[in-house]
């Protein structure tokens, strides 16, 4: 791992990690930027003032890592982003995806040809208001749990990209093990993100075997998305911590692994607060080991 990397509880939003092969280095915990968007991802923002005060709150605060996408909006939540902090802090990193896109119906539609990636690239380029994207996230599979599909007509592009100055470092997400053995045969992955959680845990070997690599995880719904983790259990073990539910999750995660990096997503200042202040909170290990033993069928 990196020398720079810090699962210790308390420290300034949970410590830092720097990408593998890098010099870039962010605060473990960061902020995610898909619930800027209107209802369901789609459309502008129901309060476009508040969305701007939870970026500019959550930069204040100290996070220097924010994961977006040109496809969340579709646009508005990159535009939203240029607007509260352009011209960007020199340490700030913003991680993006490509890999669909959302037609007028707001459906979700998987888009990852050449043409349609170097597209959505000029998209997050021009919407941020940048001339090259920190990290780009290459989404693979369907809707679903990601497959063992081929990748390297979606990595060359990138690489391409990458090569042209537009793309600094690229990524995967909702990517399988040997998705990432094959991608690396072409380049340098620094970070995977994909679904996991405190109950939804199926990357639980992935992550290990990336923590040896010194590869950043991101998981994406950290508290449980459009499915919020429910369980009496950890409500108990919330209470005894003097914690909120969602809290204890997001501190379990940044204790889970070193190489783990948190993206919690919200539109409200309040519940931005709520979330940072999780990486403040140390679980004891017999609670952690009470933790591991929830996970969802």
């Amino acid at each position: 791992m990196s020398e720079s990397t810090s699962s210790t509880p308390g420290t300034a939003l949970g410590g830092e990690f720097t990408f593998p092969g890098t010099e870039v280095t962010v605060r473990r915990m960061g902020y995610g930027a898909m619930q800027l968007a209107g209802p369901g991802v789609y459309g502008p923002p129901r309060d476009p003032v508040a969305a701007v005060a939870v970026l500019r709150r959550a930069i204040e605060a100290g996070v220097n890592h924010i994961d977006t996408s040109d496809f969340y909006g579709p646009h508005f939540t990159n535009q939203i982003i240029r607007e509260a902090l352009h011209p960007y802090p020199d340490e700030l990193v913003i991680v993006t995806k490509v890999g669909c896109v959302r037609p007028a119906d707001g459906s979700w539609q998987m888009a990852k040809s050449p043409q349609e990636l170097t597209e959505q690239v000029h998209g997050n380029l021009r919407n941020l208001g940048v001339e090259a994207l920190d990290i780009v996230n290459m989404r693979m599979g369907g809707l679903e749990a990601p497959k063992d599909e081929p990748l390297e007509e979606q990595i060359a592009t990138l690489v391409e990209l990458k090569q042209q100055g537009l793309i600094k470092h690229i990524g995967l997400s909702h990517v399988t093990p040997w998705q990432l053995e094959q991608a690396q045969k072409m380049t340098e992955i620094v970070c995977i993100q994909n679904l996991y959680n405190l109950v939804q845990r199926h990357d639980d070997g992935f992550i290990d075997s990336l923590a040896q690599q010194g590869i950043a995880y991101v998981p994406y719904f950290p508290l449980g998305g459009f499915r919020p983790i429910q369980s009496s259990a950890l409500d108990g073990i919330a209470a005894a911590l003097g914690a909120t539910p969602m809290q204890v999750a997001l501190a379990w995660l940044l204790q889970r692994s070193p190489n783990i990096l948190l993206i919690p997503g919200t539109s409200s200042v309040a519940h931005l607060e709520e979330n940072l202040a999780a990486a403040d909170l140390e679980i004891p290990v017999e609670t952690m080991a009470e933790l591991d033993a929830l996970v969802r069928a």
